[in-house]
């Protein structure tokens, strides 16, 4: 995919099969960090709330990525393993058929969130 200027861009370049994935996820994540900055970094749409990406996301040719802050994806490790999803430090992958639960991915967030504040 070549450089988005904005998340909507983004996901219009997005494979078709993931723009709905991704358009979810992107509400989530707004609703989420309703105090949050929706920006452009690394070639990926994030959330930004002061200096911090606190939630980022991504497509790839097979598979998608939520991207937050290390400290909320290991407090999550076990709910993130509990749904069939691998994450690494940073970050969960995931499909359409196998998308991470609404309520997971607000958690998520809101973690993300707490551990960009000092």
């Amino acid at each position: 995919m070549t450089t988005a200027a904005d998340h909507d861009s983004y996901i219009a370049a997005a494979p078709e099969p993931f723009q709905p994935s991704l358009k979810h996820l992107r509400a989530l994540l707004a609703s989420a960090l309703p105090d949050a900055e929706e920006i452009v970094a690394y070639d990926m749409p994030g959330f930004r709330i002061g200096g911090s990406v606190v939630a980022s996301y991504a497509a790839f040719s097979r598979q998608c990525g939520l991207y937050l802050l290390p400290r909320a994806v290991a407090a999550h490790a076990g709910e993130i393993a509990a749904v069939g999803l691998k994450a690494t430090k940073t970050g969960i992958t995931f499909t359409p058929r196998k998308p991470i639960p609404d309520d997971l991915v607000e958690r998520l967030a809101l973690a993300s969130r707490a551990e960009a504040r000092p």
